[in-house]
């Protein structure tokens, strides 16, 4: 079966690149917008302290698309609205984690590796019901969201 998943970056250098891709993971597509609009153009460490300090709610996600009744935040720079999305950061967490590893493997630097790519986009949405009294139900949608990360080595631009 060949697989239907692909990414929406054309130019992937196989020498100088490394990808990570998740998969219909279960958090909200939202939070992890408004998270790979941040992340984008870090380095990979810078990134993943980010994330780190996200979890502990120690700086907030700036939300600057979905940010309708979200309250301000002191901690950000350049903008007021923002969140803490703590499962979404650790889904993201774990794939920076997964992209250092396949950057090792390829024989890249870590520490010259910026995030050049970083987006998310709906994926497949299960729908189950609750019963409910009188014979009735109520509609239960299970949605998931895809995750797409490209890291750049910064020296392999020339």
């Amino acid at each position: 079966m060949p697989n239907k998943h692909k990414y929406s970056v054309r130019e992937i250098d196989p020498l100088h690149d490394a990808v990570s891709y998740g998969r219909e993971l279960p958090i909200s597509y939202k939070h992890s917008v408004e998270i790979c609009r941040t992340i984008k153009g870090m380095r990979l460490e810078s990134a993943k302290n980010y994330l780190n300090d996200v979890i502990s709610l120690k700086k907030a996600v700036p939300f600057k698309r979905f940010n309708k009744k979200v309250a301000h935040r002191r901690n950000i720079d350049g903008w007021d609205a923002g969140r803490y999305p703590k499962k979404a950061s650790m889904a993201i967490l774990r794939l920076l984690n997964n992209l250092e590893k396949n950057a090792e493997y390829k024989g890249l630097e870590v520490e010259n590796l910026m995030i050049k790519h970083a987006s998310a986009s709906k994926g497949h949405v299960t729908k189950s019901y609750f019963p409910r009294a009188m014979g009735r139900s109520t509609l239960k949608r299970r949605i998931t969201t895809n995750i797409e990360l490209l890291a750049k080595e910064i020296g392999s631009e020339e």
